[in-house]
């Protein structure tokens, strides 16, 4: 990539790839710094959100960040809410066929979006943020527009997508709908004219299409701007609900602040340049002050000053003990009672946290335990003796805590 100039080093910060990309080239529709120097207007810049789960993680929120970044500049952000796509649900990965969610259940989910990424955009100032549903122009489409969209690609250029090719030679079915998706989301690109599309790594295929489409119905085709995929709280997959290693924008700060500041530090360095401003050449050199600095300051973005610095606080009560705080009412629990091994609904059915071990399992699986500021998931998982549970935080919900004690 070319050297950024200072002004669009913020745009520009953490970005895996821009296409297309001539640095060279003295063209705007090769050079994305070029259009952005020369453009006579505010650009368009695109994300689409599609409302498949209620909760919105911090790596959902690094498109966000970015759409923020170009809103800063002076450009304008439309974000998609794609309630008509999300009926479909992106393929991009999937082994198997998504379920396709219902009108009711896309409308529930998509409540809660804006809600959670308005502390990441700016929503008051004038002409800066286009909210937009996809419904308003795909529930509209008759049959003989479909098939125009559709003569854009051909099967084996959709057989080239990501997962697609996978599952059709281990005979894993693919669907037609699932064909849908792509164009759908790329003809939301012709629908709102987009001058950039924002995604994650995984989107470039997406893009692309919607780059297609644009120029096969006369527009000027889009930039793709492509952003990591954050690795997860267990410091080796991406971030995701479904391996339970993520950090929700919506958890309360005690806990956000918790997991945050167990950051690895093979992922520290991903977790400063892609979720906050700091400058990456001031931060601390002590790993513990990094991965404390990281939990303050995201915690504070989402929750503010005051409840990202009582985070700390708490959190150091809790773990380690202190005077006062939280840590005064944190009763202890002794582990000689239980036998070990022990599974963890057998343990926590032993505290006081729950009246039964039937209990402590559906509160489990309900994702309302943690340990030291982790969720158990797993209800049959071993601990094998007491002495690795030794001071250790049990928590149930966000007020019902224990510490383990010999």
């Amino acid at each position: 990539m070319a050297q950024i100039p200072d002004e669009f080093q913020w745009i520009y910060r953490g970005v895996t790839e821009v296409f297309p990309d001539q640095p060279d080239a003295d063209s705007e529709q090769d050079n994305l710094l070029v259009r952005l120097q020369q453009s006579d207007r505010p650009l368009r810049i695109k994300l689409g959100i599609d409302p498949t789960g209620a909760e919105i993680h911090l790596g959902h929120s690094i498109p966000v960040r970015k759409l923020r970044a170009f809103q800063d500049a002076g450009h304008t952000a439309v974000l998609i809410i794609g309630d008509f796509t999300a009926r479909i649900g992106d393929p991009t990965g999937k082994s198997e066929v998504r379920k396709q969610l219902t009108t009711d259940e896309v409308k529930s989910n998509a409540a809660t979006y804006l809600d959670q990424v308005r502390s990441i955009l700016d929503f008051d100032t004038p002409g800066r943020l286009e909210i937009r549903y996809n419904s308003e122009w795909l529930s509209t489409l008759d049959l003989s527009q479909i098939l125009e969209i559709f003569a854009t690609m051909t099967v084996g250029q959709m057989l080239a997508k990501e997962g697609f090719a996978e599952r059709y030679e281990k005979g894993t079915p693919v669907f037609l709908h699932e064909f849908f998706y792509p164009l759908m989301q790329g003809y939301d690109s012709v629908a709102v004219q987009a001058d950039v599309e924002l995604g994650g790594t995984d989107q470039k295929f997406n893009i692309a299409v919607g780059r297609d489409l644009q120029r096969h119905f006369g527009l000027k085709p889009q930039f793709g701007m492509l952003l990591p995929l954050l690795i997860g709280s267990d410091g080796i997959q991406k971030m995701s609900k479904s391996l339970d290693n993520y950090v929700g924008l919506q958890e309360d700060p005690l806990t956000m602040y918790s997991k945050l500041e167990k950051t690895s530090d093979a992922t520290i360095e991903q977790y400063f340049e892609l979720l906050t401003r700091l400058p990456l050449d001031t931060l601390p050199e002590n790993p513990r002050d990094r991965q404390k600095l990281l939990a303050l300051e995201i915690t504070r973005q989402f929750h503010g000053e005051a409840a990202a610095q009582q985070a700390q606080q708490d959190a150091v009560n809790l773990v380690q003990g202190g005077d006062g705080g939280a840590a005064a009412s944190v009763p202890e629990f002794s582990l000689g009672a239980v036998n070990f091994p022990a599974k963890a609904f057998y343990l926590l059915g032993a505290t006081p946290l729950c009246a039964s071990s039937s209990e402590a399992r559906r509160q489990i699986q309900g994702g309302a335990v943690k340990l030291e500021g982790d969720r158990l998931a797993d209800p049959n998982i071993v601990f094998e003796q007491p002495t690795d549970l030794y001071g250790q935080v049990l928590q149930v919900g966000k007020k019902k805590f224990v510490r383990l004690v010999k």
